[in-house]
């Protein structure tokens, strides 16, 4: 658009109109109506014509950005109830039954080596894949389980480990709690 000195103007981002007292390459001095000299690039500013003033370029705005936001709904944010919260995010039953298909021919020792490798496996990969807390069921016995769990848990420094709800497992489970920036044991 070419611009002449006493073209009347208008400032696109501002509620200033003026007269052009200047062209000096891309860069367009106007004068307000206040009298003061202002510059602008000559894309910041368009020429008034008889169908084109101020007020419609205020309306046309103000009216698009108004259909533009109410076009766009708002998302809903996913609502998580504070129950659902504190839930365990992984379950894992140490219960020999739930290892293997039969125990047949396994000793003992077997089995508590298959409980602790299982649990060592998953703590793994909840640490790995970010999980925040997971809930050990070992069951309640003669507690020689719960204590090498807690042994195995205790060589994690950034872990904590509790009695999992009472309610919910009775004595039978631990919970893990594994903080976000947990490194693997060494």
């Amino acid at each position: 658009m070419l611009f002449e000195i006493g073209d009347k103007v208008f400032v696109i981002d501002d509620d200033l109109s003026g007269l052009v007292t200047a062209v000096k390459g891309e860069t367009i001095f106007i004068e307000t109506a206040d009298g003061f000299e202002l510059s602008f690039k000559k894309n910041e500013i368009v020429k008034a014509s008889s169908s084109f003033n101020a007020a419609s370029i205020g309306k046309i705005s103000v009216h698009k950005i108004l259909s533009e936001k109410s076009d766009k709904k708002p998302k809903k944010a996913n609502r998580v109830k504070p129950k659902e919260r504190y839930q365990a995010a992984m379950e894992v039953d140490l219960h020999i039954h739930q290892l293997v298909k039969s125990e047949r021919g396994m000793t003992s020792h077997d089995k508590k080596t298959l409980q602790l490798d299982t649990a060592k496996h998953k703590l793994e990969y909840a640490i790995t894949h970010k999980i925040q807390k997971v809930i050990f069921i070992h069951g309640v016995g003669e507690g020689t389980l719960k204590l090498e769990l807690q042994y195995l848990f205790g060589r994690y420094d950034h872990i904590k480990f509790y009695d999992a709800d009472y309610k919910k497992y009775g004595l039978g489970a631990t919970e893990v709690y594994i903080f976000q920036n947990a490194k693997r044991a060494t």
